[in-house]
């Protein structure tokens, strides 16, 4: 396991919020194969397309239930890009 050496200096330090200094590690241990890098792209890929077919699913069943959550979405959509912008 891969530990960063912590220092804590003590000219700034708060008590609450102490300021740690991190060294990084070597570049041979950079890379760490259980980390994923560059997958967010089919990450969002395989949760749109769950959802779709969640959705699809509930149509299926009941299309009230299907407009209730298309409704809940669009708003949550709207909502989210009122907050980003204000």
């Amino acid at each position: 396991m891969n530990i960063y050496n912590q220092k804590l200096l003590n000219h700034h330090s708060n008590y609450l919020a102490p300021q740690i200094l991190e060294t990084p590690l070597p570049n041979n241990q950079q890379q760490d194969p259980l980390i994923a890098k560059g997958l967010q792209k089919e990450q969002y890929i395989g949760i749109f397309s769950l959802a779709i077919a969640i959705i699809a699913a509930v149509g299926i069943i009941s299309r009230r239930v299907e407009y209730a959550i298309l409704f809940a979405i669009f708003l949550s959509l709207i909502l989210i890009a009122l907050f980003l912008v204000i």
